[in-house]
């Protein structure tokens, strides 16, 4: 059964008592979330216990790092339904969107050949696609929002076309919170021959995913926004696609050989794009972290977010002054703004009362003609907030006083 007070007295950083006479309403997972004491332990186990690099020597202690290594591969394609072989290893969702571009990207696209994004996307999957279509010739298009801000099947058959070859989409948006169906949205794309390349960075934290069964070509992710350590991640990859794809970094570890006549024969992937020393703390930490979530069900916690986005809701729709920009999200993340007050000084009076939330654009820094405005607050919730939480955020968003008061007290 899910219980999220008891889930919370897993979180150090919920029970710190160097905290204690100052609240802490952390509101901003979408950004980083907590990490329980079995992912901190399981790092601090790294280095007190397992300390050794992975594929480079012949004694028992590194072939029991590759053993735990290869361990986390198959929990972590158990937990997005692929094969072993079809995760890399990355410092995070921004390299494992850069690896694509440039791996499949450079290697792959023409004058002419077209990729479609959409406005509200992260700029870690628009900014690799700007270097890739300036030095390739190819065109970007936008894929149009509907009235509420929404990507649907529908917009994208009305910008895809025989020149598109890749389709690059967050599955749940940073901003807006809205989700796709990436069963549909992959359908059309290989109706037309391109590729669905997937930003799961607010998705696969917060609800199940399908890789296989979704028939998704390419999936990032980042370990940090998943109760796991920061500094890494994942891409997901159809094998046969990542065994066409050029490697991002090259050197020790992702070769087979190479000689003076500047040839060198790649490994087969994933080791071929693992170049170096892996953030192996990272990697025993996030093995944990997936466990940890696979123990609650993901299931569990995309009803908690919704459940706590609707309480939300009903509270602040009846606020004349708090502009919701995504009334009807399908997780987590509230996006707002208080009349006639700027994003960034609403986030400041709302720390003085212990909230922390995001305010800002978000890393999304041209949907802002869409909203018609430049900035916004972004409450975002995960499987530890409660409804008390909630509570605090309205009654400081509804009685929180001047905002010159939380800048001189």
């Amino acid at each position: 059964m899910y219980d999220v007070y008891e889930i919370r007295k897993l979180f150090p950083m919920l029970n710190n008592k160097k905290m204690q006479g100052k609240p802490l309403v952390y509101l901003d997972n979408a950004s980083t979330t907590f990490k329980p004491q079995s992912v901190i332990d399981a790092v601090e186990s790294y280095y007190t216990d397992l300390t050794a690099n992975s594929h480079r020597g012949d004694y028992d202690l590194l072939y029991k790092m590759d053993c735990l290594v290869e361990e986390t591969r198959k929990t972590i394609a158990n937990f997005v339904h692929c094969q072993p072989k079809e995760v890399v290893f990355t410092s995070g969702d921004t390299m494992s969107l850069n690896l694509i571009a440039w791996g499949y990207g450079h290697k792959f696209l023409h004058k002419g050949d077209e990729i479609i994004l959409d406005v509200a996307e992260h700029a870690s999957n628009i900014l690799p696609w700007f270097e890739i279509a300036h030095l390739t010739g190819a065109t970007i298009k936008y894929l149009p929002l509907d009235e509420e801000g929404r990507i649907t099947v529908e917009g994208l058959k009305q910008v895809i076309s025989s020149k598109t070859k890749i389709v690059s989409l967050a599955t749940t948006m940073n901003v807006l919170g809205y989700s796709i169906d990436a069963k549909e949205f992959a359908k059309v794309c290989h109706q037309y021959g391109a590729i669905l390349v997937c930003d799961g960075a607010q998705s696969v934290p917060h609800r199940p995913t399908d890789f296989a069964g979704d028939d998704i070509d390419l999936l990032t992710f980042s370990g940090h926004k998943m109760c796991g350590p920061t500094g890494i991640g994942c891409l997901i990859g159809k094998y046969e696609i990542l065994q066409s794809m050029n490697p991002f970094l090259v050197g020790g570890g992702m070769n087979v050989d190479f000689g003076i006549d500047l040839n060198m024969e790649p490994l087969p992937a994933p080791a071929k794009f693992e170049a170096g020393t892996l953030n192996l703390a990272g990697i025993v930490g996030l093995k944990k972290a997936v466990e940890f979530l696979q123990e609650i069900d993901v299931e569990n916690i995309e009803k908690h977010d919704q459940e706590l986005f609707a309480y939300a809701m009903s509270k602040l729709e009846k606020v004349d002054d708090i502009i919701i920009y995504n009334k009807s999200a399908d997780g987590g993340i509230l996006t707002f703004n208080k009349k006639g007050i700027f994003s960034q000084d609403e986030a400041t009076l709302l720390n003085s009362k212990g909230i922390a939330v995001r305010s800002g654009q978000h890393c999304a820094k041209i949907l802002d003609e869409f909203l018609n405005t430049n900035a916004t607050v972004r409450a975002s919730f995960y499987l530890y907030t409660t409804k008390e939480e909630v509570d605090a955020l309205i009654d400081a968003l509804i009685n929180g006083g001047d905002i010159l008061d939380a800048y001189f007290n």
